[in-house]
């Protein structure tokens, strides 16, 4: 059956089906789908299937309860996202035009460290000039963020990236240093400079195993041949510097973390440790909400100045006018 001769129904059905299929490819998941929607599952398999039959294609190969994007299939896809998500935000989207921005809804994904030592300032900003915008702060990992990024579940993503996906763009605001930090007691805390040789017999205290700060201080003392030991494993930055102010060990961070109230010793070790940038994650080709693009205004307000170029993705740059600088 060809487009052309689609009966009215379908047309005029439309954006419902749309709607579902944009959800389910969303998730990878028709029940999935159907709880976003507030739908039953048979009812967004109907709409998929309809369109499909409008469209004479496959648009998902079914594997068990996951599915999976044909080529057609992500094709229309392509097609539909913004013309779904326009219509979902159309009220919004008018709002911002005309210079209001009093209702609808932001989420960002971030880590633990993004949330306590960079957005606070932000948010705080943007909870009082938009009090009608409902809020929502992720708290997840690096993993788990791109995956909400990817499923349309948060707006963008705040947070540093070493290696940058190709459905994904980074674009660095902050800069950290990265600094020894030790108790105001310790032997070390009356130096300006240190060596690996100098931090090798104190016990470090770093995160948890798996996590990138662990690895990269175990490759830079690697590279240059000196051993090191952990004294002790501790999860946050701010449990790691409460236990070095105590003395139970010295730990490796970045700037990101310290503030003006904390009670110890910090020697730069920019001659070994790279500097740690943090900034803006999207998902490319995503249309940012005019919530969205408020609140990245606020963290960095050149951002939507550039060239547009620069995005690799020019959705990203001009779906939506951005509002005055805040």
């Amino acid at each position: 059956m060809s487009a052309k001769s689609s009966p009215a129904y379908y047309k005029q059905n439309r954006l419902k089906q749309l709607r579902a299929f944009c959800y389910a490819a969303q998730t990878g998941s028709i029940s999935r789908a159907a709880e976003r929607l507030f739908l039953s599952q048979p009812s967004v398999s109907l709409q998929i299937q309809a369109l499909e039959r409008e469209f004479d294609t496959t648009l998902f190969e079914r594997r068990g309860p996951n599915i999976r994007l044909t080529p057609e299939g992500t094709i229309l896809f392509g097609l539909a996202r913004p013309l779904v998500y326009d219509m979902d935000n159309l009220a919004d989207t008018f709002a911002a035009y005309c210079g209001n921005l009093e209702s609808g809804e932001l989420n960002i994904a971030a880590g633990e460290s993004t949330i306590l030592y960079i957005l606070p300032g932000p948010t705080k900003r943007f909870a009082e000039r938009y009090p009608g915008v409902q809020l929502k702060l992720h708290n997840v990992t690096g993993r788990d963020g791109l995956g909400m990024l990817r499923g349309d579940e948060v707006d963008f993503a705040v947070g540093s990236m070493l290696e940058v996906p190709a459905d994904i763009s980074y674009h660095p605001t902050f800069t950290y240093e990265p600094l020894l930090i030790t108790a105001l007691q310790h032997p070390l805390a009356q130096l300006t400079r240190v060596t690996l040789e100098d931090i090798s017999p104190h016990g470090l205290i770093l995160p948890p195993h798996h996590l990138s700060t662990w690895r990269l201080v175990d490759l830079v003392f690697q590279q240059h041949n000196v051993n090191y030991r952990v004294a002790l494993e501790a999860g946050g930055w701010e449990v790691i510097k409460k236990y070095v102010e105590l003395g139970l060990g010295i730990s490796i961070v970045t700037s990101i973390c310290i503030t003006a109230h904390d009670q110890l010793a910090q020697i730069p070790l920019d001659q070994y440790f790279p500097k740690r940038s943090y900034g803006i994650v999207l998902r490319r080709g995503k249309f940012l909400s005019p919530q969205a693009k408020r609140f990245i205004e606020m963290m960095n307000p050149g951002f939507f100045a550039r060239d547009p170029s620069e995005f690799n993705d020019e959705n990203v740059a001009s779906n939506v006018r951005p509002g005055p600088a805040v």
